[in-house]
């Protein structure tokens, strides 16, 4: 099984946004949570009731504590819980499912992956600030497969050699797992390729350990000569507590849009209240919803997965109850296609 890089906190050289070296999002990612027991703990819950279900992994447990503090107490369903623990069920072999869902192992190419016209995506880092169960990635081979292995150097000729992307999307793992001085080095280095007009980040940090965005990382996407796109990733209201609205409302003056992606998943946000309210929540930090993403079929995630069905059903209800702007495209990734697919 997969074991995601770690981020060594010395070697980054962020500055946190109110300067004490306590507060900084290194030191809170070094602090987050690995083990069930304290996990189970910090909720109150019987360590035993709480190993009934889980179960270790080699994608192991990784929770921030902020995020852990907007869980329910003594709840072993919590929709926030579900997210990130280890879970038998995992290890249950489905049809359909494999290590490689969107087949990208084929096409990624120093950290490069090309899957539609005019944008492309790079990996800039195989480290997240939390392990989410459903990932579609928690078997992509970072070691192989990361832009930054050559100081950026490779992938950036890659595009600039293509000549014609207009977008680049920065994904991972997260690409705010890298420090912001070499951040800035990407950034820097992507605004001398003229084909390139906007530069979009996808990114939970703002959502599992707001510190991330701190005085640096606004300084620096403050100095983008490209459009900037933020797109976080939330899947339910209870994820945005206050210090998440004021790190959303910090990077809304950098970037020109700032919009959400969610994946629909069972027991957590697959009814219309919990998905609506979701988009209220955003709405009142300043964020758009942009995709309801299904499921892609990684190996272990079975059990969170939402028939097509449902989903549309769901869909139906937030067009009811939404004005539009709120509501979100429900879309699946298929292979090949020439974009994400709406249902």
């Amino acid at each position: 099984m997969f074991e995601r890089p770690s981020i060594d906190p010395a070697a980054t050289g962020a500055i946190d946004v109110r300067g004490h070296d306590r507060l900084s999002w290194q030191r809170v990612l070094q602090d987050a949570v690995r083990d069930i027991d304290e996990l189970a703990g910090l909720l109150e819950i019987e360590a035993a009731s709480l190993r009934a279900v889980a179960r270790e992994s080699g994608f192991a447990l990784l929770v921030p504590r902020g995020f852990v503090a907007r869980m329910k107490k003594r709840d072993i369903d919590d929709p926030l819980l579900l997210q990130v623990l280890p879970r038998a069920e995992e290890e249950v072999r489905a049809a359909g499912y494999s290590d490689d869902p969107l087949s990208e192992q084929a096409i990624a190419d120093d950290g490069v992956i090309r899957k539609y016209r005019g944008r492309t995506l790079l990996i800039a880092s195989g480290a997240c600030p939390v392990h989410c169960r459903y990932c579609f990635r928690r078997e992509f081979p970072y070691a192989q497969q990361l832009a930054s292995r050559h100081g950026w150097e490779n992938a950036v000729g890659k595009l600039r050699r293509l000549g014609d992307i207009g977008e680049v999307i920065l994904s991972g793992g997260d690409p705010l797992s890298v420090s912001n001085r070499n951040l800035a080095t990407l950034f820097d280095a992507l605004q001398t390729i003229e084909s390139v007009r906007s530069i979009r980040i996808h990114t939970r940090f703002p959502i599992t350990i707001p510190e991330r965005v701190d005085a640096g990382l606004l300084a620096l996407l403050r100095r983008s000569s490209a459009k900037l796109v933020v797109v976080v990733h939330c899947n339910h209201a209870n994820e945005l507590d206050r210090s998440v609205e004021a790190a959303l409302g910090n990077l809304a003056e950098p970037a020109d849009l700032l919009l959400n992606q969610s994946v629909l998943l069972r027991g957590i946000n697959d009814d219309a209240a919990t998905l609506a309210s979701l988009s209220h929540r955003l709405f009142d930090c300043g964020v758009l919803p942009y995709y309801l993403n299904m499921l892609d079929p990684v190996t272990g995630t079975a059990h969170f997965e939402v028939g097509d069905g449902r989903a549309r059903s769901l869909l139906a209800d937030l067009r009811a109850e939404l004005p539009g702007y709120l509501v979100p495209k429900l879309v699946r990734e298929v292979p090949g296609a020439s974009s994400k697919m709406p249902l």
